[in-house]
């Protein structure tokens, strides 16, 4: 992967099969944390609101978000029919996706950082 600067050019990198489906995820993030910023950590996509809300990376056969910790996640049973490590969810790109699920989990980050600031 050739290192990029924006998630525009992070996107049009990637395979034409799945650009559309990353497209839909940086909108859904976009409406469910209007006051993040874009910016690219780590070589992925990442809003960032005093600190980083959630990422997300194109993988060969899923795309996964990392929202850091899963373990205070209020959505651990939507959570269960998605391989899941100790801060990644993995969503198959032969399954439909769950902007819903992916919404609501950005919402709950922004909830937590609002909190603490």
């Amino acid at each position: 992967m050739t290192k990029v600067s924006t998630i525009d050019e992070y996107i049009e990198n990637q395979d034409e099969k799945i650009k559309d489906i990353l497209h839909e995820v940086r909108a859904v993030i976009r409406k469910a944390a209007p006051d993040a910023e874009e910016r690219m950590s780590w070589q992925m996509p990442t809003f960032w609101q005093g600190e980083n809300l959630i990422h997300f990376c194109a993988h060969k056969n899923h795309f996964g978000i990392y929202p850091g910790t899963l373990k205070n996640l209020p959505f651990t049973e939507r959570l269960s029919e998605y391989k899941t490590s100790k801060g990644a969810i993995q969503f198959p790109y032969n399954k439909p996706v769950d902007y819903k699920l992916i919404s609501d989990i950005t919402k709950y980050r922004v909830s937590c950082v609002n909190k603490e600031g």
